[in-house]
């Protein structure tokens, strides 16, 4: 299962559509305060939309907390600092319990535990004078890179609420 982790998060519309993307996806989500907003704040729900009741989400007080509960957790950091990009690494198996951290909008993920799992930091390439992309883009393109691998296990590939056959039925 992917475990979208997000590191002091501060905006709430991206936080938001990560709710969001994690109800598509069947993913946990794991929120590590301080948080920049509350999470019953107008703006978290308006880019959640009703799905936030459908994500399971854990809060912790703090990184040591989320450490102590999830002593386990197979952790990968994403970083403009990582040296490898995404791709470089193996997501394929569709039963292990992925963990993605992702840092603060305004600084990342503390250099420390960066500088602790060097071997662990993932990077999206982009050109080289951008520092960076929205969280919730960053998110998406990780976890859709986690769920390609696993070649899509336990998501739908067809329209199912529409019907499959949706666009060749309507307006007949």
């Amino acid at each position: 299962m992917i475990n979208i982790v997000l590191f002091q998060p501060e905006i709430p519309q991206n936080t938001g559509n990560i709710f969001r993307t994690a109800m598509a996806i069947n993913a946990r989500l794991h929120l590590i305060k301080p948080l920049g907003f509350s999470l019953d704040e107008k703006n978290l729900k308006r880019s959640g939309m009703d799905y936030i009741k459908d994500v399971e989400y854990h809060v912790y007080e703090n990184l040591e907390e989320f450490m102590v509960k999830n002593p386990n957790a197979d952790i990968y950091y994403i970083t403009r600092y990582a040296k490898r990009s995404y791709s470089a690494f193996d997501f394929s198996s569709p039963v292990q319990d992925y963990y993605f951290m992702f840092g603060r909008e305004s600084t990342g993920i503390p250099h420390e535990v960066l500088r602790q799992h060097k071997d662990r930091l993932l990077r999206i390439p982009m050109v080289p004078s951008s520092r960076s992309l929205n969280l919730s883009n960053c998110v998406a393109i990780i976890c859709y890179e986690a769920l390609r691998q696993q070649k899509f296990f336990g998501l739908s590939t067809i329209e199912t609420i529409k019907g499959e056959n949706f666009l060749e039925e309507e307006g007949k």
